[in-house]
């Protein structure tokens, strides 16, 4: 098997290019920051590590010699080359402080995030933010696949892949039309009738449904859906005329309860509480503007 040597140092084979243009090893450690005995320290290792004889120094100053000129030549590609990465790099950077992905569960997306944008576009005027609005379990996905850098859920169920931090707490309510019997009752409804009664529901793998179904003790537990529908607006919208009662986050129907247009029921023995949360990959840390996003929404709670 064919063994080969150490690859040289490319600071060193950059220095040595500078003595070839300046023709002085002084001059040459004072373009790269380096005081003339670490830059001849350098040159030395180098000449160790290929083996061969680089640099002649005179008293007027440093010249290559035969071989030192031929690796100045072999070496002129491969610090173009690295040039070129370290520029592509740099507009990387550039372009990665200028953009933001997040992802985030409906009712975060809908009624929280858009004010902690704004406040966030008033410190990174020129930030582009691409927004990814999915429910709980497609943000984590998301997030575990690395296309946004900080997703926000509402569900409780995170895996132990990701890193999380509260940014807020919800109360989930149960809300009927005002012409529904339930609006009527002067006490908490039964919990069996709650779970045998037909309800408006999101999608399997929606935050808002995950937590009641644990709070009931299962999906078993609770009747099959009167309707399964995507987004909180239509069930907010079906749930005011009347089509089946409905479990919505207090953030989305503050003015329907306002307006009249819902009516919250107690129902006994049942706890809706839920924590909001940011949550990146495990081992890494969001940075720019994906942390100052987490650090804003931290700060509204």
């Amino acid at each position: 098997m064919t063994r080969f040597a150490p690859h040289p140092d490319i600071d060193s084979l950059a220095l040595l290019a500078s003595v070839a243009e300046r023709g002085s090893l002084g001059k040459a450690a004072a373009a790269h920051g380096i005081s003339q005995p670490s830059a001849s320290a350098r040159i030395d290792a180098l000449e160790r590590r290929l083996g061969l004889p680089l640099l002649v120094r005179r008293s007027t100053g440093s010249g290559l010699t035969a071989a030192g000129e031929l690796v100045v030549g072999w070496a002129e590609p491969v610090l173009l080359a690295i040039e070129e990465l370290s520029r592509g790099a740099e507009a990387l950077r550039r372009k990665r402080s200028a953009e933001l992905a997040v992802a985030a569960s409906l009712s975060i997306a809908e009624y929280l995030l858009p004010e902690w944008l704004v406040r966030l576009h008033a410190e990174h005027p020129g930030l582009a933010v691409n927004l990814r609005v999915a429910n709980s379990t497609d943000v984590i996905a998301a997030v575990q696949t690395g296309s946004v850098p900080v997703g926000f859920v509402e569900g409780p169920s995170i895996p132990k892949t990701l890193a999380r931090i509260e940014v807020g707490t919800d109360r989930l309510l149960v809300v009927v039309s005002p012409a529904h019997p339930w609006a009527r009752r002067r006490s908490a409804l039964p919990m069996a009738e709650f779970c045998a009664t037909p309800l408006l529901l999101r999608e399997p793998g929606s935050g808002t449904r995950q937590v009641l179904e644990r709070a009931v003790g299962g999906a078993a537990n609770l009747a099959p859906p009167a309707l399964q529908l995507s987004t909180t607006t239509a069930i907010r919208t079906a749930a005011a005329a009347g089509a089946a009662p409905a479990v919505l986050s207090e953030l989305t129907v503050r003015g329907d309860l306002a307006a009249g247009r819902l009516v919250v029921v107690t129902v006994a023995g049942l706890m809706l509480r839920r924590r909001l949360r940011a949550v990146w990959l495990r081992g890494t840390r969001p940075d720019g503007a994906a942390a100052a996003l987490v650090q804003l929404a931290r700060a509204d709670r």
